[in-house]
């Protein structure tokens, strides 16, 4: 399936060979914010000729893998970057074509003029080091020259090494000897930036003996992905720079499990897929509570704070490769039955790795639900410039006090959510005021199909 910025790009990047026997095809940016992706697959082999509309090659961003469609009649001529192939520059020359009946003789001359073209670029990249080299003349010899790290190294087993908590947690975690860490604290204390300054002196002549037991090692080492790196930067991103707080409350979902048992049973076994979940339930209860508590519903722009007008939820999806999160638009307007059917349809596609970027680009608010893995209480991370995201647990039974009953308690299904806020935006009491409201909607779930 191709996607209508697919055609648009392919169509900036296909240059016509009217003028010239063969042309170059180059990387086309799928996304306004795309700047290098991977060729998952070219669906025409070389030699072989293609006509408007048929799928030249599946392109991987770091979402989804979209299809691009030939404008045009063609011939494939050459191939220049393989399948498989991870971080291609946009706009880097990918194949050569031209049109039917043209003499493609000339195609590996033009891949290898080509290909030519595309070191000068790498060139400018050894230029800092030269800038390294002429301002550090032998100078660089003096941390080498330090005894303190070899010396400090025989220290005699049993003496205690004092260094901070944080020192020690990122010694552990780069493995770095502290007895050969020279500490630069109050009364030799070794603090984090000792840690982090550290430059073992013997490491290559002890990592030549490991190098041979590694090729035996139990374990299997698996290339970062393009979507498994934006969502490691994205996240530490978000982690780091937005004032985080966290909101939990717990919700009694026993209307909602019976209303829902109720709908189920009314469908036919032809209609099993269209059964509801709880999840559809929440989705729904987290728009009317955006709806009552609007400032919930925005976002942060740096100079501004963008309050959105519409619920448009990011359902979060886990997928081979990483976790997506499709956007389920203006659920205000839609009926729980809507909101199941277009749930289930994203989520296929993103598994499938088909969405395309206006499916899963921008939202409102987020919902990320562990509760189907038994997980009782967990807090997200913000999907930046997003200002909130909800966290649901599994539905439990609890046992609570109930003075109204024979026995003085009853069972209750209780499902903890929580909902975490980015500070400079949603205050902590407009965190409360939303997540009384979503309490209130989904302890009395009528209110929202009426």
């Amino acid at each position: 399936m191709a996607s209508h910025i697919a055609r648009t790009f392919a169509r900036r990047f296909h240059v016509s060979a009217r003028r010239a026997a063969l042309s170059q095809f180059n990387m086309p940016a799928m996304s306004p914010t795309m700047t290098e992706g991977g060729i998952a697959a070219w669906k025409k082999k070389e030699g072989e000729t293609f006509s408007s509309g048929d799928v030249l090659l599946e392109i991987e961003t770091d979402k989804a893998t979209i299809d691009v469609e030939a404008q045009d009649d063609g011939i494939l001529a050459k191939i220049i970057v393989a399948d498989g192939s991870k971080g291609v520059q946009v706009g880097s020359v990918i194949a050569i074509v031209g049109e039917e009946g043209d003499d493609i003789s000339g195609a590996s001359a033009l891949a290898e003029e080509a290909s030519k073209k595309g070191p000068p670029k790498e060139e400018k990249a050894p230029e800092p080091p030269k800038q390294e080299t002429s301002p550090a003349p032998e100078s660089k010899p003096a941390p080498e020259s330090k005894p303190a790290p070899e010396t400090k190294a025989e220290l005699p087993t049993g003496d205690r090494i004092f260094a901070s908590p944080i020192a020690k947690k990122i010694a552990l975690e780069r493995g770095i000897p502290l007895a050969q860490v020279k500490g630069t604290g109050p009364n030799g204390r070794i603090v984090r930036e000792d840690v982090e300054k550290f430059k073992p002196t013997a490491a290559p002549a002890a990592t030549t003996q490991p190098a041979a037991a590694e090729s035996t090692a139990d374990y299997v080492d698996t290339p970062v992905s393009n979507m498994r790196r934006t969502i490691g930067a994205r996240l530490t991103q978000s982690k780091q720079e937005l004032p985080h707080y966290y909101l939990t409350v717990d919700i009694d979902m026993g209307k909602v499990l019976k209303l829902r048992e109720v709908f189920n049973k009314t469908l036919t076994e032809k209609d099993k897929s269209a059964k509801l979940s709880v999840n559809d339930f929440i989705v729904k209860a987290a728009s009317c509570a955006l709806s009552d508590v609007p400032e919930a519903n925005s976002a942060w722009l740096g100079e501004v704070i963008r309050q959105y007008k519409k619920a448009d939820i990011c359902v979060a999806v886990a997928t081979p490769t990483g976790l997506i999160t499709p956007i389920v638009k203006d659920v205000g307007a839609k009926g729980l039955a809507t909101i199941s059917a277009e749930t289930k349809a994203l989520a296929k596609k993103a598994r499938d790795g088909k969405l395309s970027p206006s499916e899963y680009q921008g939202g409102s608010f987020t919902i990320s639900n562990l509760g189907m893995y038994d997980i009782n209480h967990f807090t997200a991370i913000i999907n930046p410039p997003q200002s909130c995201i909800l966290a649901i647990g599994s539905t439990q039974a609890t046992l609570v006090p109930a003075p109204e009953e024979e026995r003085g308690f009853k069972t209750v299904q209780v499902m903890k959510a929580t909902l975490s806020s980015d500070h400079r935006v949603v205050d902590g009491a407009v965190g409360a005021r939303w997540l009384a409201a979503f309490k209130g909607y989904l302890e009395n779930p009528l209110t929202f199909m009426l």
